[in-house]
């Protein structure tokens, strides 16, 4: 038996069955990867090893001996520990505090149990801390505040919390989503000494090639079941792919060239934003954009992607500089005075739901949305709206009952879809898309490739948000590199290397820049 098993699980939320008597296996020295596209139940699976759902049936056991976890606090007495992908630490504490907040001394006078008190036990808990990151190779400053600190930095506290708990099993929830090469390589060195400790590592993502790096053994998920447990050793990423979805699937990302290079379609100088704290938003921002190519934006998270994005759009002012585009100005001017200069641009924002679409409202009425104003009389032509939604559905091939179905009960890359073939109608000359495969399966996000492609290929200057470097090198043509809202440099992806640009990332410049 292996130290890790969760035999026949089922899980049901309302009429949704998550999962349905799914299996999983792993056992100390080794690490196991999670595959499944979105929605395929792994999330709820791994959330019931770390406490936070109770099965409905099914068993889980852990060395050997079955367990019933109600709470989080449960699975870790267990030794189970989980490392979400949105942090669970408190800002303005520094680290030792992070990590041994919450824990109780066992005390020898009778069954009295007090609470913890971090500031009487600093030493004894530096010391143990110190004990940890030796046996398992991490290294972090005990002392540094957790708003000081990188993603990476932050992520390893969130280990060493599990660790400092007795966890012998770690779960970790897309690691490596926010993290720049150097990170992951870092991140790995850190996984692969736990696993020569003895632990038992399991990892969910979606990135094929950090999976057949890492792990030793691949567990595929699809629609809430096991579908098989393979040796990463005797598996290859389009086996995987195929075992996901269910189908065969190309796993190429087509890239035409550019066209040739004549006037840009829009030039940004000098571009700055200050936040309310004071602090640079964007710092001198200087580009240019051209038609038939798609400009690729690679950055840590937090480096003024949303901010580059709105002001372009016309969703916030900035502190000076200058958006030029057909000889005008866009600085300072909402979207609806960007439009009656004469200038065509669609806005592809990363919150699809949240600035994009209204998901309370049908495919309908959110096409209408950004054309209603400019029909004459005080009634809206719905029939001339439904007709110009059938058409979208039609050529993006969005699954829907019908054009009347509301947008929100939709799946993530039908929704993603229908935003973009509202914004591509409109036949912009500029498209900005933030994020636009974000939570979306592996045939959706391809999909959206295929839909960028073919705006670029129709001359449209594409400028293209991401963050899985991999993508960014395949589908750009150039790629800029921006840190804390300044630009390192523009640089050809296809001769610049991974490490390369996770060093621009960083604030690092170097000759490829």
């Amino acid at each position: 038996m292996s130290y890790i098993e969760m035999r026949r699980v089922s899980k049901r939320f309302g009429t949704v069955l998550a999962n349905d008597n799914a299996a999983l296996s792993v056992d100390r020295g080794e690490i196991l990867a999670l595959l499944g596209e979105n929605g395929s139940g792994k999330s709820t699976l791994v959330n019931m090893l770390a406490g936070i759902y109770i099965p409905d049936s099914g068993s889980i056991y852990i060395d050997g001996k079955s367990r019933r976890f109600r709470s989080p606090q449960d699975a870790i007495a267990a030794g189970v520990g989980m490392v979400h992908q949105h942090f669970k630490l408190i800002p303005v504490m520094n680290a030792w505090e992070n990590i041994s907040l919450g824990e109780r001394l066992e005390i020898d006078s009778g069954k009295e149990r007090l609470l913890f008190n971090p500031f009487i036990e600093k030493k004894r808990v530096n010391k143990k801390i110190t004990g940890i990151e030796e046996r398992f190779g991490l290294v972090t400053v005990h002392h540094k505040k957790i708003y000081d600190m990188s993603v990476s930095e932050k992520q390893t506290v969130e280990i060493l919390k599990m660790l400092y708990r007795g966890a012998a099993a770690l779960i970790l929830d897309e690691p490596t989503a926010v993290l720049t090469p150097q990170e992951t390589k870092q991140l790995f060195a850190m996984l692969r000494n736990m696993k020569q400790e003895g632990c038992a590592i399991i990892i969910i993502t979606h990135k094929l090639n950090e999976v057949m790096d890492i792990s030793d053994r691949v567990t595929v998920m699809r629609k809430g079941n096991t579908i098989a447990t393979v040796n990463t050793a005797e598996t290859n990423p389009r086996e995987l792919t195929e075992m996901m979805v269910g189908a065969s699937i190309s796993l190429e990302i087509k890239r035409e060239e550019p066209a040739l290079r004549d006037k840009p379609v829009m030039e940004v100088r000098g571009l700055t934003l200050t936040g309310i704290d004071g602090t640079l938003l964007l710092d001198d921002m200087n580009f240019d954009l051209y038609g038939g190519e798609m400009l690729g934006v690679a950055g840590i998270a937090g480096s003024g992607q949303k901010e580059l994005c709105e002001i372009i759009a016309g969703l916030r002012k900035a502190g000076r500089g200058s958006v030029m585009c057909n000889g005008c100005n866009l600085l300072g001017l909402s979207p609806r005075q960007i439009k009656d200069r004469g200038v065509s641009m669609s806005f592809v924002p990363e919150d699809r739901l949240g600035m994009g679409l209204v998901g309370g409202m049908s495919i309908t009425d959110n096409v209408l949305l950004r054309s209603y104003e400019k029909k004459p009389g005080l009634f809206i032509d719905r029939a001339e709206g439904g007709a110009l939604a059938e058409k979208i559905v039609a050529h993006y091939g969005i699954s829907t009952p019908s054009v009347r179905h509301m947008v929100r009960k939709l799946s993530g890359g039908n929704i993603q879809k229908v935003l973009l073939g509202r914004e591509i109608d409109l036949a912009p000359k500029v498209l900005i898309t933030a994020y636009p495969v974000r939570g979306l399966d592996i045939g959706a996000s391809y999909s959206i490739y295929e839909i960028l492609n073919e705006q670029k290929k129709n001359g449209v200057a594409v400028l293209y948000i991401g963050e899985d470097l991999d993508v960014l090198r395949e589908i750009c043509d150039r790629l800029m590199v921006i840190h804390n809202g300044r630009v390192m440099g523009i640089v050809d992806p296809r001769r610049t290397s991974k490490e390369d640009i996770g060093l621009l990332m960083l604030g690092h410049k170097t000759e490829a820049a």
